[in-house]
């Protein structure tokens, strides 16, 4: 009922920059929160970044000052800018919606398909 579309995913040298998007279209009502997460290789999916209608934002202590969550309600798109990568950072990036949808006026949950971003050091 809801498809999202990730991209901006790469290679980039530790210290670079990258900016992942995710879109989301389909049987939409509202979007409530918006966020991205990740998972590296033998670890647990872990929070990276999390945005609420509203725009308040929390981010894991890893990333702040050098992740920042937005999005664009107009094009139901959330975006993660990705600021002095580190190798640590290397993982699958999965963004993640809470919809309310239009068939049921009920909120559900939506995972991307996954993105790599590999960090080289």
């Amino acid at each position: 009922q809801v498809q999202l579309v990730e991209s901006g995913g790469g290679l980039v040298q530790a210290g670079g920059s990258l900016r992942l998007s995710c879109a989301a279209s389909g049987s939409i009502f509202k979007i409530n929160a918006m966020g991205w997460y990740r998972q590296a290789p033998g670890k647990q999916r872990e929070l990276v970044a999390v945005i609420t209608t509203g725009g308040t934002t929390n981010y894991a202590d890893s990333v702040k000052g050098r992740f920042t969550i937005s999005r664009d309600n107009a094009k139901n798109t959330v975006y993660l800018q990705m600021n002095s990568l580190k190798p640590e950072d290397t993982a699958v990036y999965y963004c993640k919606v809470w919809v309310v949808l239009t068939t049921t006026l009920q909120v559900d949950d939506y995972w991307g398909q996954g993105t790599q971003v590999t960090v080289s050091s």
